[in-house]
């Protein structure tokens, strides 16, 4: 049985710089799974991968017969992708096997591991980075009941306890800060650029602060019009982003561009044009949006998701009263994947023995109905005591076969000394009675139901 995996990196072992150039998007997932996938092709060091890339995490699973060489594996391309050297990338990476690694993804699922605690935001990235690997056929029978088991942690996690109530995410913390600087919201004006799941986070967050207007921009103006219709928003052609900046006091940029969109000259001349009026900028994208150097322009204050680790909602607190409740369901479900698994090594034999017990019956059953039908081409009326008399010599003759190979080895054991351990084995695989009319169960110090 193959072990299963994990080598990753996440908002708390690397730092924003570093996981932007390990971020990938839809586009460029595959291919990365298609270089790793080629590169452990040779070797045999990786059987099944699945890759999870979010803005807070990257965090590659996999299965294999060899853990150091699939993490070295693992570890080469990461580097490569990254252009860090291995020594470099080591200092920033967790590794887990096993126990370990499953018991990880349901944390991560449940929301345990997030940025912010309890954000539900990641239970949809685990269910897509598993479509991803479905699609790409890095998924295959262990990894994909492995990231089915997660998901339904994560949902019960959600529904059996608080950790996903009194709602926040990385949006809500960004908006909760504007309104700490700015005061009430409702005379203020926002900006959005971005129509992706981020951006719609972010616009949902401005509307259910109470924002009195919202302007939503995007390089798809269809996108952007969808959006804003969803909170209530303005739908402005991305030509007219720069209008957009000048007006809003808020901006909160959440694209999915590999580049720069807001450049420290962009926000220069929309600060000349707000005439001594301050502008709070969210980046909240990776690869970032905004140019750092925005910092630096008298009148603009920048934060980027790290920065919003300081402003986490203060109902984390209610939230941090459920983790006990999610640990116990991690837990259970952490066990009954082990268990699945621990199943699976003896699948084989179960398959086989279940093969061998199908032929001997169809054998002996295909031998029974020629006689059958022998017997009523006779002349001879066939009786009903014939005929029980033939089912039960086919009963026999299938208990016979199906029993001569362990009789013959189980005493062939005997004679080895072995007998004694053959037999309890026997007796517990087959709950046989002890003469007594005791099970095996009764003999290990069970008491038997009534």
């Amino acid at each position: 049985m193959p072990a299963i995996i994990l080598a990753g990196l996440n908002h708390r072992t690397a730092q924003i710089d570093v996981r932007e150039r390990l971020s990938f998007d839809t586009c460029s997932l595959p291919m990365v799974v298609d270089d790793l996938h080629r590169a452990c092709a040779r070797s045999g060091d990786l059987q099944e991968v699945v890759i999870l890339s979010t803005c807070n995490r990257l965090e590659v699973y996999a299965t294999s017969d060899d853990p150091e060489a699939g993490w070295a594996a693992i570890r080469r391309l990461l580097a490569q992708q990254g252009n860090l050297t291995t020594a470099e990338l080591d200092r920033l990476l967790y590794l887990r096997r096993d126990r370990d690694a499953v018991r990880h993804l349901m944390c991560v699922a449940a929301g345990l591991d997030s940025l912010i605690l309890g954000e539900p935001q990641i239970l949809g990235q685990v269910a897509a980075a598993h479509a991803s690997a479905q699609v790409n056929g890095g998924s295959g029978p262990i990894l994909s009941h492995l990231f089915n088991q997660a998901l339904h942690c994560g949902k019960r996690a959600r529904t059996e306890t608080l950790i996903g109530s009194y709602t926040t995410s990385i949006s809500h913390a960004a908006v909760r800060l504007a309104e700490h600087h700015l005061g009430e919201l409702s005379e203020r004006k926002a900006l959005v650029i971005g129509a992706g799941e981020m951006a719609e986070l972010a616009a949902t967050a401005l509307q259910q602060h109470g924002v009195g207007t919202i302007f939503c921009v995007n390089r798809t103006q269809a996108r952007a019009e969808r959006l804003a219709m969803t909170v209530g928003g303005r739908a402005l052609d991305w030509t007219r982003l720069a209008e957009a900046l000048t007006a809003a006091d808020i901006v909160i940029s959440a694209t999915s561009a590999p580049h720069i969109v807001l450049t420290a000259t962009d926000i220069a001349g929309a600060l000349a044009g707000r005439r001594g009026q301050a502008q709070l900028l969210f980046d909240i994208a990776l690869p970032r949006d905004i140019d750092v150097a925005v910092a630096n322009l008298s009148g603009a204050t920048l934060f980027d998701i790290d920065d919003l680790r300081d402003t986490i909602d203060a109902n984390r607190a209610r939230r941090e009263e459920a983790v006990p409740q999610v640990e116990a369901i991690v837990a259970e479900e952490t066990n009954a994947l082990l268990e699945w698994l621990r199943g699976r090594e003896v699948l084989p034999a179960l398959v086989e023995l279940r093969r061998q017990a199908e032929s001997v019956a169809s054998l002996e059953l295909e031998r029974t109905l020629r006689r059958l039908t022998n017997l009523e081409r006779s002349p001879t009326p066939v009786d009903a005591g014939r005929l029980e008399r033939e089912v039960s010599v086919m009963a026999q003759r299938i208990v016979a076969k199906l029993l001569h190979e362990p009789t013959v080895r189980l005493k062939a054991q005997a004679v080895n000394g072995n007998g004694a351990a053959y037999a309890l084995m026997l007796a517990e695989l087959f709950d046989l009675n002890d003469g007594n009319g005791a099970g095996a169960h009764h003999r290990n110090g069970a008491i038997p139901n009534d």
